[in-house]
């Protein structure tokens, strides 16, 4: 009797979908970022405004989706619609970049702030205990932590979606409930409120990048007003940190062949994951402005904005209470992108262009051999140690893949305009639009703001022609 499964099992809700989508996108990100996100754009107005930005990019891409979600409800997801909307070029593109830098970089970042945050209450696990030095690189046990994290999700995800889907849904109620009280506690009890003189900048745009002390500490040097090409630029850089805490939301499309009733219910849940997750960035940032002085959001320690604001709120326990809350946070996080992830690695060894075990279900209806070459891979990129660079290519390339799966919503009505949408795109042709401008000029911006390593991010991507033509013709 063969032990392993042709096709994979329906067993996942509405709720279980909303969880992963929302579950992917909260990490570490809103607990760290707005503190850059002020360093480059300097006001409240503004603070506020890039979370604004993000959040309707984000909910504007999620519903766009559902159409596509609709028309072809099968595992593999993004990487579905490019190749229907184009070709199996573009889509292998996108499922090579998906690989070797988007989910796997994704995966070890959020695994590294996940041993961050651990050393927090066991100081052994921290990133200045080496453990071990090759030369060439040093291995901290913050690092072996976080791979530890990677392969003991990954094998949980091999023993079938169960599983994972309670390990999820677990994970992410509590960080949304504890994200909650956060941002209810943090108008209610801290001592001295900042909101009227944090606003008293308005939107009158600053920057000041600071400078490293000896220690490697960020000090503030001089914030200077910035306007036209400038301020574009700064956005733009602004908006790295902003995009990747709201990455991840269409983890949900990777796994359609596991969903119930996908027509219905992968659409429904980028949209409910989407909108609960913006409504909470945007008033967990209200309340940084609210408990702490906007030179405070700037440069806390380490940019962990959110460990200043509850030692504002709570005292001295609001380091653990911050660190704990990251741990559950990040942990959820991952589970849900390893979960996700291998199942686009799957679709696409079906399709001959990718190892051909990752094709195969073991018994528990998983791809498991897609999910520990993943695994590998991430904790690799875990060993880097350049995780802002990483970031930065991330955002770069998934914008440029989200653009174009968007536009393949216009290319898809036109080529096949009899097919079934049983949900079409909210807004259509108007929001579709203003997200493809929005994003391109994100994109172009970033170029110029960080040339190299969003060149970088390309680069990586176009690796991925001439793999394409090597797997094309080992296929024949």
């Amino acid at each position: 009797m063969s032990t392993q499964q042709t096709g994979f099992r329906p067993s996942l809700s509405l709720f279980d979908a909303t969880m992963i989508v929302a579950g992917g996108m909260i990490g570490s990100g809103i607990f760290i970022v707005s503190s850059d996100i002020t360093r480059n754009v300097g006001s409240a107005g503004w603070l506020v405004l890039v979370w604004l930005i993000t959040g309707f990019m984000t909910i504007t891409a999620a519903v766009s989706y559902g159409e596509l979600s609709a028309m072809y409800p099968k595992a593999g997801g993004q990487y579905i619609y490019l190749k229907e909307a184009y070709n199996s070029l573009v889509a292998f593109l996108f499922g090579w970049s998906f690989f070797s830098v988007i989910q796997t970089a994704t995966i070890a970042a959020v695994a590294v702030a996940f041993s961050r945050f651990t050393a927090y209450l066991i100081p052994a696990v921290g990133e200045d205990n080496i453990i071990a030095n090759l030369g060439f690189m040093k291995i901290s046990a913050a690092q072996v932590l976080a791979i530890a994290m990677i392969c003991f999700l990954t094998y949980t995800n091999t023993k079938g979606v169960r599983g994972g889907k309670i390990i999820q849904s677990t994970f992410t109620v509590t960080k949304l409930l504890s994200l909650f009280g956060l941002i209810v506690f943090g108008f209610l009890l801290v001592k001295q409120s900042h909101w009227a003189e944090n606003w008293h900048t308005g939107f009158n745009a600053m920057q000041d990048l600071g400078v490293k002390d000896d220690k490697g500490m960020l000090q503030p040097t001089a914030w200077k007003s910035i306007s036209g090409a400038v301020l574009v630029g700064a956005i733009a850089a602004a908006m790295v940190g902003s995009i990747f805490s709201s990455d991840s939301w269409n983890n949900v499309t990777f796994i359609a062949g596991e969903i119930k009733n996908p027509q219905r219910n992968i659409g429904l849940s980028l949209f409910l994951g989407t909108l609960i997750v913006t409504i909470i960035y945007i008033t967990a940032n209200l309340m940084y402005l609210h408990v702490l002085p906007l030179q405070s959001i700037a440069y806390a320690k380490n940019d962990r904005v959110a460990v200043t604001a509850a030692n504002a709120i709570f005292g001295n326990a609001g380091t653990i209470v911050i660190a704990v809350m990251i741990m559950i946070s990040t942990f959820g996080c991952n589970n849900g992108l390893i979960l996700a992830g291998a199942r686009v690695y799957y679709t696409m060894a079906n399709d001959g262009l990718f190892f051909k075990k990752t094709g195969e279900l073991n018994k528990n209806a998983v791809p498991e051999y897609a999910l520990w070459i993943q695994c590998v891979v991430a904790s690799l990129l875990c060993l880097s140690g350049h995780y802002g660079d990483l970031l930065t290519m991330v955002s770069f390339i998934v914008v440029i893949f989200y653009v174009l799966t968007i536009v393949g919503i216009f290319i898809l009505r036109r080529k096949r305009p009899d097919m079934p949408r049983p949900y079409k795109a909210f807004g259509y042709p108007v929001m579709p639009m203003i997200y493809i401008v929005l994003a391109a000029l994100f994109c172009v911006a970033l170029v110029w703001a960080s040339p190299t390593y969003s060149l970088w991010g390309l680069g990586i991507t176009l690796i991925g022609l001439p793999l394409y033509y090597l797997a094309g013709r080992n296929k024949q």
